[in-house]
């Protein structure tokens, strides 16, 4: 089975970008080399390269986004949200409790790519299929704070 092993973001500046994801995302920026900028994430790398020259790549002009997300997990969202807030940076949206294991907040960066800092939280609902754990099923029944259930 195939592993993934980068995400890269066309963007039409790439300072900007460089920017958001190293101060404001904060990631670690490992090098910026030829319209290219990788950061330091784990196993995956992530990376952002300058839309003029992604038309070398796919042989014809690439399509702005935003059309898609980046999910970055955090201990404390609401710790995070405020210090974006503090930083002056515009919250899409407050941080929530999602039925499906997050707590999350949301971002733009300078592109418009949705990101999403997400903050593991126990699972209000489980997948179709699966059932939750017996001690989280619990919890969703009897509705204790925080959890959200799904309609």
């Amino acid at each position: 089975m195939p592993r993934l092993g980068h995400v890269i973001l066309y963007v039409s500046d790439l300072a900007a970008s460089v920017e958001f994801y190293r101060d404001v995302a904060g990631l670690e920026h490992r090098f910026t080399d030829a319209g290219y900028a990788e950061f330091g994430t784990g196993a995956t790398r992530f990376a952002l390269y300058e839309r003029r020259r992604a038309e070398w790549l796919t042989g014809h002009p690439v399509l702005p986004g935003p059309a898609g997300e980046i999910v970055l997990l955090v201990q404390d969202i609401d710790a995070v949200a405020a210090a974006l807030r503090g930083r002056g940076v515009a919250l899409l949206a407050e941080p929530a409790d999602r039925p499906w294991g997050h707590r999350t907040a949301h971002v733009a960066d300078p592109d418009g790519f949705v990101v999403e800092f997400a903050q593991e939280i126990p699972r209000a609902r489980s997948r179709r299929g699966h059932e939750a754990p017996a001690d989280h099923r619990a919890d969703v029944a009897g509705g204790s704070p925080g959890t959200t259930s799904a309609p």
